[in-house]
């Protein structure tokens, strides 16, 4: 089974919710770690790097959930994904 383990995004939020409220609606999507960097503020937005880390991270989920708080997902920046298929010697 292929697993995504760890996501890289470049977002654009605007000032609210902030980003500590941002941040943790995006590790409740699932069993997830988020780090959370401010690159860029101007008087309007943010312009965020998210990286989620977890054992099976559903894209589409974060991707909703950032959408729902008023950002845009700009780029997928970085991505480590894991084939965990059983060996069958």
């Amino acid at each position: 089974m292929i697993r995504v383990k760890r996501l890289l995004l470049d977002i654009l939020k605007p000032h609210h919710p902030n980003v500590i409220d941002f941040s943790t609606a995006l590790a409740e999507k699932g069993n997830y770690q988020v780090r959370l960097s401010v690159l860029e503020m101007d008087d309007k937005t943010e312009t965020l790097q998210v990286e989620i880390e977890g054992e099976s991270i559903d894209y589409e989920q974060i991707r909703e959930a950032i959408s729902e708080m008023g950002a845009s997902l700009h780029s997928i920046d970085g991505v480590e994904v894991e084939n965990s298929a059983a060996d069958t010697d």
